[in-house]
């Protein structure tokens, strides 16, 4: 085993611990910090996948908007508080039976598929990867239309944060 193998095994490991402690954390702010912890190990796998680039926007963007949303979240729930309510309700087994199910029906078509077991062919040298994203975020062939459309999906998003939490006088 190499030492990037040893390197991704044990950020994955970190990295699926701190997932599961974002979802059944009780404290809203311990909940961003695990997210935060999330996030850095994708920036992590971004770095071993030789995309410095999106490695340096994860952090910066992500990481540091998460920063900014714990600051909403306590600004905008004006408690800090744990939450009173329970964590899981009756159906939970139906949950965990059906993310099985998927788990194990993405894995049997991935197992499957031919392009799986082969190797992504290397970037050319003289390929500029950061013109081709520009073009490919701007180009109307490319992303532009999913990009707009998940901005105002996050404008949407903050202004029904900001409705929710608006105090009627």
């Amino acid at each position: 085993m190499t030492p990037l193998q040893i390197i991704f095994i044990i950020v994955a490991v970190i990295t699926l611990f701190a997932a599961i402690k974002v979802v059944s954390s009780r404290n809203l702010v311990h909940a961003a910090l695990w997210l935060i912890l999330v996030l850095f190990g994708i920036a992590v796998f971004f770095v071993i996948l030789s995309a410095g680039f999106f490695a340096a926007a994860q952090v910066v963007i992500y990481i540091g908007a998460i920063a900014i949303l714990m600051i909403f979240t306590i600004m905008l729930t004006r408690r800090v508080a744990r939450d009173s309510g329970a964590q899981h309700n009756s159906n939970w087994w139906a949950a965990a039976v059906l993310s099985l199910l998927l788990f194990t029906g993405l894995s049997w078509i991935l197992s499957r598929w031919q392009g799986f077991q082969s190797t992504a062919q290397p970037m050319l040298e003289s390929a500029d990867p950061l013109r081709q994203l520009g073009e490919g975020l701007v180009a109307p062939g490319g992303y532009l239309i999913p990009f707009e459309v998940a901005s105002i999906l996050l404008v949407a998003a903050l202004i029904g944060a900001i409705t929710v939490a608006w105090e009627r006088k």
